[in-house]
């Protein structure tokens, strides 16, 4: 088996959280592990209604684990991922919380939308 990579605090950059979160799905998969204490990769077979393929799931949290925003163990057959927030907060403070903000923002935006949407297509069809 690979080991895995995770960098050093230091070695975290700017550009690599940029990077990493500038994906929607490993956006939507940071703010989960955000907010709970930690998951197996799993549970993110299905992101905002869509399937995920185990592959493409991999390369995500690979992308995440090398910007520094994750940390990943093998329990078994299964990767637990939790997030270096607090780790990534010392280091660049306000950045990912930032991030995550407008990420939500746009999230509440993009429902909103699709609901718009949804009455005004029932409407013309009533």
């Amino acid at each position: 088996m690979r080991p895995l990579i995770h960098p050093s605090i230091e070695d975290i950059t700017v550009e690599g959280i940029l990077h990493a979160l500038s994906d929607p799905v490993r956006a939507a998969i940071f703010a989960e592990l955000a907010v709970c204490a930690g998951a197996t990769c799993s549970n993110f077979l299905k992101i905002s209604d869509r399937d995920i393929p185990k592959s493409t799931l991999s390369q995500h949290f690979r992308a995440l684990r090398e910007a520094g925003l994750i940390r990943s163990e093998r329990q078994g057959v299964e990767m637990r991922n939790s997030t270096r927030y607090a780790e990534v907060e010392q280091r660049f403070p306000g950045l990912v919380g930032t991030i995550m903000k407008a990420h939500q923002a746009q999230a509440e935006e993009r429902l909103r939308a699709g609901r718009r949407k949804a009455a005004a297509k029932k409407s013309k069809a009533g």
